[in-house]
């Protein structure tokens, strides 16, 4: 089986996808990766084959690493199901974005043509991904990385649609990328044939769809350890860690608090405090305590294991390696896309604390990881969480689903062709 992923260029959409792209390779599967040309080293550095397209994304790519950029993201792609009354300007909003990324459709279909994958497996974002499938023959499924917000608005869309008629920005998305190609629009071009989701199951937005469960393995780059992770430690590890994602680092601006006055608060603690930022934010601390780190980059997959709490913003593959790795977390939510839906689960769970950003003094933020340290509730809590995380599928499992669906639309296409 041939398996084309199909991938936003952002580290913390990259990540996620690559256990499942190993164990596919691992089953003797062939499997490629399209992403834009700057951002191919994710995928290789992870022994995985890139694929180059979409180059005319230029603007988009700039979202990586650009730290201007980044330092502007806001919350109108977050839905949390409970308390969004304005989700018609958010997926107004979504669609604008998504049409985006029709750029990199030519670069995907002349691909498929000459490889002719049998499933193509893609970004929420990418939705170019599953036209070119369609119109090379291949089955084809979205990848979620958090909770399926685009499902949700599509199907409040569709309710006020049928409810009260107006205008559907689906057209407008869908068109100019089926037409030259002489396809109907049909929603799984939006939404997938199914979807893997690697989302805990009462995190999930309730939207009637097809999605697939996948154990979410972390997986946060490839690097040499540093040697201290080896050694005994004398005291609680405490990882402080604000994501890839850019939203994050916006922590400290949004609480009224400095960076500076976080590491000092903390190192107060019988702790070892691992900080993991911005080399710009790292900087702000003059006088390091001794028992800080101050990193720019540490895999959570190798730092976690041996850390007592995580403290960070919400972000969905930062809470899924915590709980893959049973540590207890504070969490102030930051949204983005789901963190205040995450944020009150982890606190209903008794896995960790959720702090408002407005709410996050050095003393309250230092009260609640001593509490974390010291309380067993939190341990027992974290424990559960694992527990579900485990009764998901693993990659391997996955695998075997994915033959037996990629069979399923080949038989259906045979059927139709007789």
């Amino acid at each position: 089986m041939r398996v084309l992923f199909c991938v936003f260029p952002a580290t913390a959409h990259v990540h996620p996808i690559v256990p499942l792209a190993w164990a596919l390779q691992n089953a003797g599967h062939e499997v490629r990766v399209a992403i834009h040309p700057g951002a191919t080293h994710l995928v290789t550095e992870a022994g995985l084959a890139a694929v180059p397209v979409g180059e005319a994304l230029t603007e988009i790519m700039e979202w990586n690493d650009n730290f201007a950029k980044l330092d502007t993201l806001t919350d109108f792609l977050s839905v949390d199901a409970g308390h969004d009354d304005g989700w018609a300007k958010k997926w107004a909003g979504m669609t604008r974005m998504l049409a985006g990324f029709s750029p990199m459709l030519g670069d995907l279909v002349d691909f498929c043509r000459d490889w002719q994958p049998d499933l193509v497996l893609w970004d929420p974002f990418c939705v170019p991904a599953a036209v070119a499938a369609t119109v090379t023959g291949a089955a084809q499924a979205r990848f979620l990385w958090g909770q399926d917000n685009i499902g949700w608005l599509h199907a409040r869309s569709r309710e006020r649609l049928e409810r009260e008629g107006g205008e559907d920005p689906v057209p407008a998305l869908m068109q100019p990328m089926v037409e030259p190609y002489g396809i109907e629009y049909r929603d799984e071009l939006l939404l997938g044939q199914w979807s893997l989701d690697p989302v805990l199951p009462p995190l999930r937005l309730p939207v009637d769809l097809s999605y697939e469960p996948l154990r979410r393995v972390p997986y946060n780059g490839n690097r040499i350890p540093p040697r201290w992770l080896h050694e005994q430690l004398d005291r609680p590890r405490v990882c402080l860690s604000l994501g890839m994602g850019g939203r994050g680092r916006q922590l400290f601006r949004e609480a009224g608090v400095s960076f500076a006055g976080v590491v000092h608060s903390l190192a107060e603690l019988d702790i070892e405090l691992i900080a993991t930022l911005h080399a710009e934010q790292l900087a702000s601390v003059r006088d390091v305590p001794d028992n800080v780190r101050l990193l720019e980059y540490v895999p959570l997959n190798y730092l976690l294991p041996s850390c007592s709490v995580l403290v960070h913003h919400g972000g969905g593959g930062t809470f899924a390696a915590a709980v893959a790795h049973r540590v207890r977390q504070l969490v102030t939510p930051l949204p983005m896309w789901g963190e205040g839906t995450t944020a009150r689960y982890l606190a209903e769970s008794g896995a960790g604390i959720m702090v408002e950003p407005k709410d996050l003094k050095l003393d309250v933020l230092r009260d609640q990881v001593s509490r974390l340290l010291t309380e067993p509730s939190f341990k027992t809590g974290t424990e559960r969480l694992y527990a579900q995380m485990r009764a998901m599928p693993s990659p391997d499992e996955t695998v075997r689903r994915l033959e037996a669906l990629t069979e399923e639309n080949r038989a259906q296409r045979r059927a139709i062709t007789l």
